[in-house]
């Protein structure tokens, strides 16, 4: 445990920023599967919607250190190369 006032205080900060963290995470998992469902339905439209919806969370996520800015990248990219190949 913490044993000075500094580490105490970075302790706290560390405890509020985890649980930001969290729930960025959260929302970008579930709009990516909302994406996922939608190509999983086989419905394009919706899934290119879900996939407008979905990447500005996926690039809020590369900017805020949830998740690194070439995964996201990557991410985005194979979403779009599966909804692009739905006949």
């Amino acid at each position: 445990m913490a044993s000075h006032k500094s580490a105490e205080k970075r302790a706290r900060q560390t405890e509020r920023r985890t649980a930001v963290n969290i729930a960025r995470r959260s929302r970008m998992r579930g709009s990516i599967k909302k994406v996922e469902e939608a190509i999983k339905a086989g419905d394009k439209t919706a899934a290119g919607a879900a996939l407008r919806a979905a990447q500005p969370e996926i690039q809020r996520s590369a900017i805020k250190h949830i998740v690194t800015k070439n995964a996201a990248a990557r991410r985005v990219s194979r979403l779009a190369a599966r909804i692009k190949a739905m006949a």
